[in-house]
């Protein structure tokens, strides 16, 4: 039991299935009054945050100023990655627009972790690159206004990319505590950073205050599966190879496509996506390759790709 529950495939597949979980359920939040507005919405994402300090009593040590340093900037970099993430979601069909994360954030994560990480995939090639593929399939599966989003995706890629290998380079060096405590005060500041801009505070404020006390709750009970998916996700990158954790983010798309599809067809109210036979096929092939991939990933093992 305490293999499986340090094998960090497996953490990254639990987590990208919460957070797969909690996105459908953020699509449904967005569309509601008073939860709307992206700036606020985002801003209570990195203000409960902080309670990642909880963690202190349970092995937090000191690290050097420089790690603590780039743990800080990690956790600064996901919030933004995360406007960018949600104004996608909050822009378009979720089953579609988030699928294209699968595809450009491993590649932009690789791109970042051979230079900085010295990151090789070794025998989980193969298998990250179907995990990969099954991301852009999905991405390709309808016709979208790629103007109006590729921007928002690759801003988020890159951002997402660029905090998986600070928060790498910060658990190479310090233990997973001591990280993970830094990384979520830095979420904490960027989200205390929105405040300075005037009119990102009153919207703060005002949509905040607009919610029904039914959207606060489901707002906060969806916050919490993230949270967990999250810490998960950190988790899985502390003892795995970040690349390795974002191709791996495949199963969220899954969980998104089938989410999605549930909620088109029995909970239409809610939100509808498009589902024509093609695009059924097109995601069911690249579900297919995302398991394929993740089969021969596990073969592997799951702990190669990364020093420290």
């Amino acid at each position: 039991m305490k293999s499986l529950a340090l094998n960090g495939v497996l953490m990254a597949i639990a987590a990208h299935g919460l957070i797969g979980l909690s996105l459908v359920w953020d699509k449904i939040l967005l569309r509601r009054k008073g939860l709307q507005n992206l700036i606020s919405y985002v801003f209570w994402l990195g203000a409960i945050s902080i309670f990642g300090l909880v963690l202190i009593p349970f092995g937090f040590h000191m690290p050097s100023p420089g790690i603590a340093g780039i743990a800080l900037a990690a956790g600064f970099c996901d919030l933004f990655a995360s406007y960018f993430y949600y104004a996608a979601l909050k822009a378009g069909e979720a089953s579609e627009e988030l699928a294209a994360m699968g595809g450009f954030t491993p590649v932009a994560t690789v791109a970042l972790s051979v230079p900085l990480l010295g990151v090789h995939l070794a025998g989980q090639f193969y298998g990250f690159a179907l995990m990969t593929l099954g991301g852009f399939v999905m991405f390709f599966a309808e016709k979208l206004p790629l103007r109006r989003m590729l921007p928002r995706v690759i801003a988020a890629a890159a951002l997402f990319g660029l905090t998986d290998v600070l928060q790498k380079i910060a658990f190479n060096h310090a233990k997973f505590v001591s990280g993970y405590v830094f990384f979520t005060v830095g979420t904490f500041v960027g989200a205390i950073a929105l405040l300075l801009r005037p009119s990102w505070r009153r919207q703060v404020f005002e949509s905040s205050g607009q919610a029904p006390p039914r959207s606060k709750l489901g707002y906060m009970l969806n916050r919490l599966m993230a949270g967990v998916g999250s810490f998960l996700v950190v988790y899985a990158v502390s003892r795995i190879a970040p690349s390795m954790v974002e191709a791996i983010s495949g199963v969220r798309y899954v969980v998104i496509f089938f989410g999605a599809y549930a909620v088109t067809r029995w909970r239409a109210q809610w939100f509808r996506e498009d589902f024509t036979p093609r695009a059924l096929a097109i995601k069911a092939l690249g579900t297919a390759l995302v398991v394929v991939g993740l089969v021969m990933v596990g073969l592997h093992g799951g702990h190669a790709g990364g020093p420290g």
